[in-house]
């Protein structure tokens, strides 16, 4: 499969884009470089290959969660503006319906 100008310029059309003659061409030949690349990999045999959402394994640096108990916490909710036992009470922003 081949990509000609006239596709070029449609496709330009389509995203409200001007281009030159010179664009056109320069990206007539790119988009025919990146399909016969596609065309090379669509030739590998890839059945024996495990789908992957990474070219490299990456595992997540941060720690793990570990729930601690406040020391501070009666300080913090005696600070707040207005409170209701052991939780912040805020202002109603939605009705109940």
């Amino acid at each position: 499969m081949t990509i000609d100008i006239e596709q070029v310029r449609k496709v330009a059309n389509l995203a409200r884009l001007e281009l030159s003659e010179t664009e056109e061409q320069q990206f007539t030949g790119q988009l025919n470089s990146i399909l016969d690349y596609v065309q090379q990999l669509n030739e590998l045999d890839t059945e024996e290959v495990a789908p992957t959402t990474r070219a490299i394994e990456v595992s997540n640096i941060t720690r793990s969660d570990q729930l601690e108990v406040f020391a501070a916490r009666e300080a913090i909710l005696d600070s707040a503006p207005d409170r209701e036992e052991d939780f912040f009470k805020v202002p109603k922003i939605m009705s109940g319906e």
